[in-house]
């Protein structure tokens, strides 16, 4: 299945499938077969559905701008099944991650584009700040609440955050072509 791993919300989404197989070895392609993407989330009751077009043996695949336009950002997971007649067949299932657009018009609302580790390491930090100034004893961080939290509790959850952040960053750099950033050439 070739549907993309991220997409972003408003864009138009074009994939192809080639022809498949059943468990016992039968041909399923588009000439007697329709094969129909379902796309749901499990933080909304939102879904799409993508019916593919003959494209060869295969089928070409559109999600228009305006449906995903529609999807909420996160994670989303998708099912493909073949029909043909009373028969059906999936041929695949997955995830895929909708990035939030960041088109408007008028006047943008805020946006906040830190992943959760990084939400929750900033907090921590400033909970850190605080508590070293003198400040509150109550703080939330993520969906957690603390109160009267000691320094070296907060100093833990600070390095495992850190941790997790800088492994969401190298996988980043990966994922744009950027390399490993632990990788180390030497040239002789």
């Amino acid at each position: 299945m070739q549907i993309p791993a991220t997409i972003r919300a408003g864009d138009t989404v074009k994939w192809v499938d080639g022809p498949a197989t059943d468990n016992l070895g039968n041909a399923i392609d588009s000439g007697s077969w329709t094969l129909t993407y379902y796309l749901r989330t499990n933080t909304a009751t939102e879904g799409a559905t993508v019916v593919g077009a003959a494209s060869g043996q295969g089928w070409a695949f559109t999600l228009a701008a305006a449906t995903s336009a529609e999807l909420n950002a996160g994670q989303w997971f998708w099912q493909a099944i073949a029909t043909s007649g009373g028969e059906k067949v999936t041929l695949g299932a997955g995830q895929l991650e909708v990035l939030a657009a960041l088109e408007y018009t008028g006047t943008p609302g805020a946006f906040d584009g830190r992943s959760q580790a990084q939400q929750d390491l900033d907090a921590v930090q400033a909970a850190i700040r605080g508590l070293i100034s003198g400040g509150a004893k109550q703080y939330t961080i993520g969906s957690r609440s603390f109160t009267k939290v000691d320094l070296g509790e907060l100093m833990e959850r600070e390095s495992r955050l850190k941790a997790e952040v800088k492994r969401e960053q190298k996988a980043e750099l990966i994922a744009n072509g950027l390399g490993n950033p632990h990788n180390l050439f030497v040239r002789f």
